[in-house]
């Protein structure tokens, strides 16, 4: 029963406390309901404009990655190419060396 009684006072604190919120925020606002709708709506377009700058950033950050990486990559295929090459003809004149 006390438990009931405990649960019963706080849900009513609970409410009292929401709607006692809900008044001041609605007297002590600094703006009308519509000036802050047209501060959120300005807000919004603003952040949208920011969030397309950073996207078309990320991208050509993402595109300036990818290239560097092509290169590096064309460079290390050519020096192991080179690095391969040299170890065979190392191992062509061995084997001339040893048959002669």
């Amino acid at each position: 029963m006390d438990d009931v009684k405990a649960m019963l006072g706080f849900l009513t604190g609970l409410v009292v406390g929401c709607i006692t919120g809900l008044v001041l925020g609605i007297l002590l606002a600094p703006q009308s309901g519509e000036e802050t709708r047209e501060l959120l709506r300005e807000k919004g377009i603003e952040l949208k404009s920011r969030a397309d700058d950073l996207s078309e950033e990320g991208r050509a950050r993402l595109q300036e990655a990818i290239e560097e990486g092509k290169s590096a990559a064309v460079k290390k295929k050519e020096e192991l190419t080179q690095a391969l090459e040299a170890e065979q003809e190392a191992k062509k004149s061995q084997k001339g060396k040893a048959k002669a």
